[in-house]
């Protein structure tokens, strides 16, 4: 059978997973493997889950510790959920506090005037620097925009004078 895990004879459940990538394992497959596998199974869902926290098999793990009795590993998957995520989080707005520096250094203004022409107050911008805080969309929309006009405003001058 070309399942994720082999059905067993008596319940149509799934029991056993084969060694296909958990990412490709049916819900029912994860739920046996929470049930009855061993801490080898366990390990490649929680690899899973580190790989992308928002994934089809954190969603499935998430499904699964809804809808089920708690199972004893259940406390242990839910914290490397909330780790997982806490972590790419944290990441995400690194990297978006990278491209504001990067958008801030290239439009040539000080901070707190980059702040102003955007809207927002100093410490605003601050938080988006220091990956306190994240831009909405339309705000890194703004912040290019006006770091893509004082380029081209620099640009010229340099152009005009050389």
């Amino acid at each position: 059978m070309s399942l994720a895990a082999k059905p067993s004879p008596t319940e149509g459940q799934f029991s056993r997973p084969d060694d296909r990538p958990v990412e490709f394992w049916p819900t029912s497959a994860i739920r046996s493997a929470l049930d009855n596998d061993d801490l080898d199974v366990w390990q490649r869902i929680v690899a899973a889950i580190k790989r992308d926290p928002f994934g089809r098999t954190a969603r499935q793990v998430e499904e699964v510790l809804e809808t089920e009795q708690p199972y004893g590993v259940s406390a242990a998957l839910t914290e490397v959920l909330e780790k997982a995520r806490e972590h790419l989080e944290a990441n995400e707005r690194a990297e978006v506090s990278r491209h504001v520096r990067q958008l801030l250094e290239r439009s040539g203004l000080g901070a707190p005037e980059f702040a102003s022409r955007i809207g927002v107050p100093g410490e605003e911008l601050t938080g988006f620097l220091d990956a306190v805080t994240t831009p909405s969309a339309t705000m890194m929309i703004r912040m290019r925009r006006l770091s893509d006009r004082f380029a081209r405003i620099r640009a010229q001058r340099a152009a005009n004078s050389g």
